[in-house]
């Protein structure tokens, strides 16, 4: 379901990333990975994505600014999934109010990621290149 789709994700911790990586990759995913929301924003202005998967709190740059620049200065309509280890109401609704536009708890559930992803598709925020 998720082969063929470019994911940008970033995410600070390396085990995190290591996990990621390999359950992406595993379903077909072409991923780059970044630590923080400053190499995000450079890494949007040079190439393109179908989604980012966004920790919520990282250094330097959080995904909550992150977005808020993508949004609002950039311009940018992609599609991003924020992580976060909280399941909290609040949270959601912050990432939701900052232009997020869905939400996965982590450790990443590829099936919930999917249906996140078929989602967004159905809504035409994602023009994917997969069999969704």
């Amino acid at each position: 379901m998720l082969t063929g789709l470019r994911i940008l994700l970033a995410e600070d911790n390396s085990l995190n990333q290591k996990i990621a990586n390999f359950m992406l990759a595993k379903n077909g995913v072409e991923v780059v990975t970044v630590g923080n929301g400053i190499e995000v924003i450079n890494e949007l202005e040079k190439n393109e994505y179908d989604l980012v998967l966004m920790d919520v709190q990282m250094p330097e740059m959080d995904g909550l600014e992150a977005t808020e620049h993508i949004r609002k200065v950039m311009k940018n309509n992609i599609p991003i999934v924020a992580l976060s280890a909280s399941n909290f109401e609040d949270e959601l609704k912050k990432c939701l109010a900052f232009g997020m536009n869905a939400y996965i708890v982590k450790p990443i559930d590829i099936v919930k990621l999917s249906d996140i992803i078929d989602t967004l598709s159905k809504e035409n925020k994602i023009n994917t290149r997969s069999t969704l």
